[in-house]
């Protein structure tokens, strides 16, 4: 799996992780992907809902803190 941009969201609390990734998806073309590493145990379950609320595919997801990292991929 080639990742195309990472975001490095640790130490940021809701909605900044979210707010920037959307910001970084926007800069990538469909089917690129972006990996999210967050510290934020909230985390885990907004990127669950943005994903499904955007039509952006999660393609990975590692939930088992203290460090999260989300692969998404741009619709």
């Amino acid at each position: 799996m080639t990742i195309d941009k990472e975001l490095d969201a640790r130490g940021l609390n809701c909605p900044l992780p979210i707010l920037k990734a959307k910001k970084a998806l926007a800069e990538l073309t469909s089917g690129q992907l972006l990996r999210v590493l967050s510290t934020d145990q909230g985390s885990v379950r907004d990127f669950q809902a943005f994903a499904k609320q955007t039509g952006n595919e999660m393609v990975e997801m590692d939930g088992n803190g203290p460090d999260y990292a989300f692969v998404l991929k741009r619709r």
